[in-house]
């Protein structure tokens, strides 16, 4: 369910959140469904169990999972809602700057649409791997 890139500049535990979110929206990860284990996921990825605790703590900070002590971590039921809140305040006004900054290099409309086009298609080959 979850990989690690270890030659990737993003921190493990912000990878395991990224990854998370990727999983809620494709529909991989649904309400209700428990996350791996720290301890297994730990094991698994070859990393301490702290950073599994730090990406679940992240997760719990975005709204996307509750922890139910001596029980683990699931996915809220509200949990894409709050992701996808969490996106439209934070990252879409980062990714309307990239835009921006195309346009302003010289860019022509049809060219960053071209661009995000390619984006997306990579994303989908991601979620369908």
């Amino acid at each position: 369910m979850f990989t690690i890139d270890t030659m990737s500049r993003v921190p493990v535990y912000e990878q395991i959140v990224q990854q998370a979110e990727v999983l809620l929206l494709s529909g991989k990860l649904r309400a209700g469904d428990p996350m791996p284990s720290v301890r297994s996921l730990a094991a698994d990825l070859g990393v301490n169990p702290n950073t599994i605790q730090k990406a679940y703590g992240e997760l719990d900070h975005l709204g996307m999972t509750t922890s139910v002590p001596g029980r683990g971590s699931f996915i809220r039921e509200d949990a894409m809602d709050q992701l996808i809140a969490f996106l439209n305040e934070n990252r879409l006004p980062e990714f309307k700057n990239m835009l921006r900054g195309m346009l302003i290099a010289g860019a022509s409309v049809d060219e960053a649409l071209e661009y995000v086009r390619g984006l997306l298609v990579d994303i989908q080959k991601e979620m369908n791997e």
